[in-house]
């Protein structure tokens, strides 16, 4: 209970609040934020905070118990930017079952970066029907 009889959110949640906005552009940081990064940095920081998220969602999914999809790796193309020291890269990946090549910009873990040839798994995008989401290697550290 605060000084005036109010909780307020804890760290995390307003932490969390504000990323929401900067990624979306509203409000005073997405705003101020854009006006000082310019469209293309503002772009970038934006795919940042989608391939976190999506990194977040995977893990959820996983917990969940939903199915998983073998993918072999044909290429890993590095974009230069990084979430929490980790990498975001571009994968070309061969679904188990398909012959057409999907491709997917991810966060991988500076750990296990996957190789070409590298056997990986893949979850069904549940906000993109049809889509892939990177899953990791299936190896627990």
């Amino acid at each position: 209970m605060g000084i005036f009889g109010k909780r307020g959110k804890n760290r995390e949640e307003r932490a969390a609040e504000i990323v929401g906005k900067v990624a979306s552009g509203k409000g005073f940081y997405g705003r101020a934020t854009r006006a000082f990064l310019g469209a293309e940095d503002f772009a970038t920081v934006q795919q940042s905070i989608a391939a976190h998220h999506s990194s977040h969602d995977v893990q959820q999914l996983l917990a969940a118990g939903v199915p998983t999809t073998p993918a072999v790796v044909i290429s890993v193309d590095d974009t230069g930017r990084l979430v929490n020291f980790d990498p975001v890269v571009d994968l070309v990946l061969q679904p188990a079952g398909t012959t057409d090549p999907i491709t997917l910009q991810t966060l991988v873990s500076k750990l296990r970066i996957p190789r070409a040839g590298d056997q990986v798994l893949l979850i069904a995008d549940p906000a993109r029907p049809g889509g892939f989401l990177y899953a990791g290697d299936g190896v627990t550290p």
